[in-house]
């Protein structure tokens, strides 16, 4: 994941910070040596990084935190601020005309890049905002990139308008908006070709664009993958035909996560999304002060929240009560279990919920080395193998039963047995544990569970 090397080094910087009662001048530069050391390992530009330490260096080496009485903790403060303010401080929205005008939204970039996919990514996003994206398929050298476009806006269950291969893109755009403004489309978005490199017949194309269609926003997707390349590729589209915001894709690959940390100080344009995943619904606003928490090991739980929300989560009152009431009882089923793992897949899996929560003190790898989702799928083909009356009352599995079980569900007779022993043992420690909460501090009740 992103950042996860730069994060394990930050982590051990502070742990050794929080670990002093009181700090020298020593102790910060001894410190700041190493974030300046793990941010340049992060392919994070020279000249941002080497800004970023003196900045954090004139602030932390001052009475006031070096008298305080957590200077260590100060000084976590004063780098996650700067932090934030590296990254752009503020959150930059899309900007989109007002009322029922059509904003026209050109995406550029490399070849490779994930261009055509977080095309269809913000399409999705605006839908779910009561907007009625089109998507424009003007990469008329690759006839596999129509076909994937056209195919995504199937899967995003929106409108697309193609020419083929046999037009100008220009041309293709200008035709496009005659087919947004006969259906009712307020949001065009433009898929332009790529090239594996930066030359004179991708700009001039994206130029004649702009010069004879109004494009109100121009964003550039960025590979996060190629670190400081990002940001060079950043810098040259942004002076031949003006970048408004950048597009970080890949962040779930193994990037070093320099590109987010230095596009904005080197190029004074915003990162505005974030590509976190393969699926089209894995696409995240960009937030400074929340990349830099996550950044820092101190979790993302708004982001979480977030996710929660966009995944339509909510359950009814009275479901909820009742599935509360089940838990307190240990009467959770199977049937709670499958509920249970939909909307945990919802958010991304296990492993990504537990990577937002602050203060677990778990490397990214840890989590994922923990959390085998192979097997968790394996468990819910278990589940699923077996009838709803099974379900609803496992006391009705018995051997020749458990044995259907397993071979429906593929895997061995032990796994099953294995499987229904834990959960038996995981619905024993869901009723004793009001017992539990209720016994601590000598007074019962004292501590209620949440629900």
């Amino acid at each position: 994941m992103a950042f996860e090397s730069l994060t394990d080094k930050l982590q051990n910087v502070f742990k050794n910070l929080r670990s002093k009662g009181r700090l020298t001048e020593a102790d910060v530069k001894l410190a700041l040596k190493e974030v300046k050391m793990a941010l340049l390992e992060a392919d994070v530009n020279f000249k941002v990084v080497k800004q970023f330490v003196k900045s954090v260096e004139e602030r932390a080496i001052g009475a006031d935190v070096m008298n305080g009485l957590n200077p260590g903790q100060m000084v976590i403060k004063i780098v996650n601020e700067e932090m934030v303010s590296l990254m752009g401080s503020e959150t930059t929205e899309l900007e989109l005309q007002p009322g029922k005008a059509t904003t026209v939204i050109m995406m550029c970039g490399l070849q490779g890049a994930g261009k055509t996919t977080a095309t269809a990514k913000i399409a999705g996003k605006l839908k779910l905002k009561g907007k009625k994206p089109l998507l424009v398929a003007c990469d008329i050298y690759r006839p596999a990139a129509i076909e994937q476009l056209s195919l995504n806006a199937q899967k995003q269950e929106v409108d697309f308008f193609s020419m083929g291969t046999s037009h100008k893109p220009v041309d293709i755009v200008k035709a496009s908006l005659e087919h947004a403004a006969k259906n009712n489309n307020n949001i065009i978005i433009i898929d332009t070709a790529g090239r594996l490199h930066i030359d004179e017949d991708m700009m001039r194309e994206l130029q004649e664009i702009k010069e004879n269609v109004t494009v109100h926003q121009t964003l550039l997707v960025v590979d996060a993958m190629t670190g400081q390349d990002a940001v060079n590729v950043a810098q040259e589209f942004d002076t031949r035909i003006g970048v408004d915001g950048v597009i970080l894709s890949k962040m779930d690959g193994d990037t070093r996560g320099g590109a987010a940390l230095s596009v904005k100080a080197v190029t004074g344009k915003p990162i505005i999304f974030v590509s976190t995943g393969e699926k089209l619904t894995d696409i995240e606003q960009f937030y400074p002060d929340r990349m830099a928490n996550r950044i820092l090991g101190m979790g993302d739980v708004l982001t979480l929240i977030d996710k929660v929300a966009e995944a339509n989560l909510e359950m009814d009152a009275e479901k909820e009560k009742e599935m509360a009431s089940r838990l307190k009882k240990g009467k959770f089923d199977f049937e709670d279990y499958l509920e249970s793992m939909s909307q945990m897949k919802k958010l991304g899996g296990l492993s990504s919920i537990l990577g937002m929560m602050p203060g677990m003190g778990i490397k990214t790898s840890d989590i994922e080395a923990a959390v085998d989702d192979k097997q968790l799928a394996r468990m819910e083909a278990i589940v699923l193998s077996m009838t709803p009356a099974e379900r609803k009352d496992p006391k009705l599995l018995n051997p020749s039963r458990k044995h259907r079980i397993a071979n429906g569900a593929g895997v061995d007779i032990a796994v099953v047995n294995r499987f229904i022993k834990q959960f038996e043992q995981s619905q024993k420690m869901m009723k004793q544990l009001p017992n539990m909460m209720g016994g601590l501090g000598g007074k019962k009740g004292r501590f209620k569970l949440p629900f």
